[in-house]
């Protein structure tokens, strides 16, 4: 499979094209900053130069045109303002949904994070604009034709992946591996009946293909989040 990965140059990114690359797919890291274009491909991946705050769906579906699916990884980050949590966090997902659209490309799944209905109860104004961000990115995607799937990952660490974890609809709160959450990711774009639902991440008792193949017998809902959590 050839997969586009917007915001190519973060943590779960570059694990995702990693496993990707071991496996013979082929990713397509999106990166703002050319002096990332080195950790993609070192990762295994191909990089593209794009800015997706400075771009169009017209000018980014070119990159699209052939892949087999796409994915949105991207993020403000850390020590970002409001005003970026919006550009990035829910500007970005649209205009790569748009993009998505214009290239033929059905398949995207969209990083967001748990707690994306909780901005109100939210005392950290930044905070509170991130989750508001990717709530808007999940309506706008859900209200499209497209074969999306959204997983929300709980509070993430670096330790190493345990390779077990929790996927449905509402899982308590919790952390997940960045490890494992690539995994999840790559199994979910394996997984086709996964279209058209909102999943909740966190460790658990599950091996990731198992975790993914229950999921996909799920009936798609409405993916109420339980958690606050920052991705």
């Amino acid at each position: 499979m050839r997969i586009v990965i917007a915001g190519g140059h973060g943590k779960i990114a570059l694990r995702l094209t990693e496993i990707l690359a071991r496996r013979g797919d082929q990713a397509v890291g999106l990166v703002r900053n050319p002096d990332h274009t080195g950790d993609v491909t070192g990762a295994g991946g191909e990089a593209a130069v794009v800015d997706l705050e400075h771009t169009t769906p017209l000018e980014l579906a070119p990159l699209l045109q052939g892949a087999d699916a796409v994915v949105f990884a991207a993020g403000a980050g850390p020590g970002s303002g409001i005003r970026r949590k919006d550009t990035v966090d829910r500007g970005a997902a649209v205009l790569l949904a748009d993009a998505a659209e214009r290239a033929g490309v059905r398949r995207l799944v969209l990083l967001s994070s748990m707690g994306v209905d909780s901005a109100h109860v939210v005392t950290d104004e930044v905070f509170a604009a991130y989750l508001r961000a990717k709530a808007a990115a999940e309506e706008d995607l859900r209200g499209r034709d497209l074969d999306w799937t959204i997983l929300r990952p709980g509070g993430l660490t670096d330790d190493p992946g345990t390779g077990r974890v929790r996927l449905e609809p509402s899982v308590e709160p919790g952390q997940v591996t960045r490890d494992d959450v690539a995994a999840v990711l790559a199994g979910l774009l394996d997984e086709s009946a996964t279209s058209g639902l909102v999943l909740e991440l966190v460790q658990g008792d599950d091996l990731v293909d198992a975790a993914v193949q229950a999921a996909a017998r799920e009936e798609p809902g409405d993916g109420s989040a339980t958690a606050l959590t920052e991705g």
